[in-house]
């Protein structure tokens, strides 16, 4: 009997792997679910009736656990060279604290990322939040040629405008909120190649086959830096 080909092999997205001191960033798998589910029954907000928090937290957390699982899912089924999202696990020291997102429309064409994060309560203070940012960033301009990266945040949340501002995004407007279940005011955020600030560390980009810049519309970028 021969053996089943690698998940990445016939889902590229699932061999991507970012590498940057202390932090691991990986697309979730299914064998990861269990470890994320209850993750995310763990306190991420320090005052949880904050208009900071996600609207998707406020929920009950079996229903929580449901929909993240259910929004895991469908991200995979619906990534496109129109419209994808990547949804890393933040991994440090082999331990899940948190996740970190990707998304681009038409990536083609408007060479455009937006992003969002959380990390748990008790992996705040280490750095990590601007750090996987950061790896992020790395990614997406260095290997997959964004020119624009966006972001956004609650009007109030120092701690989210904290790490934009550390990675080099300046303010570029107000919004309001287009989470579901959200009218929060927020900050928007914006970074390109000539603002973005590095990390102290290298960051290892592993897995960026030709398939997978294919399906994410990034097939003619230019090279990484040495």
């Amino acid at each position: 009997m021969t053996e089943p080909p690698d998940l990445a092999s016939i889902h590229p997205p699932s061999g991507l792997v970012l590498r940057a001191g202390d932090l691991t960033l990986r697309p979730l798998a299914d064998a990861d679910l269990p470890e994320y589910a209850a993750l995310i029954r763990r306190p991420i907000f320090e005052d949880e009736q904050s208009p900071q928090v996600f609207p998707w937290y406020r929920t009950e957390p079996d229903v929580r656990v449901r929909e993240a699982l259910r929004f895991q899912w469908h991200l995979r089924s619906e990534l496109s060279p129109e419209q994808w999202t990547i949804a890393f696990g933040i991994w440090a020291h082999g331990r899940l604290i948190g996740s970190q997102d990707v998304s681009a429309h038409r990536f083609a064409e408007r060479r455009t990322v937006s992003s969002g994060s959380w990390l748990t309560l008790d992996a705040h203070g280490n750095g990590y939040g601007t750090l996987m940012r950061q790896a992020m960033l790395v990614l997406a301009l260095d290997h997959l040629g964004a020119r624009r990266a966006e972001s956004s945040a609650v009007l109030g949340n120092a701690a989210s405008f904290a790490v934009s501002r550390a990675c080099g995004y300046v303010e570029n407007g107000t919004q309001v909120s287009t989470l579901r279940g959200s009218v929060e005011e927020e900050q928007r955020f914006l970074l390109t190649p000539a603002t973005f600030r590095r990390p102290e560390v290298p960051v290892e980009v592993d897995g960026l086959t030709e398939e997978l810049r294919a399906m994410l519309g990034a097939t003619a970028t230019a090279s990484p830096p040495a």
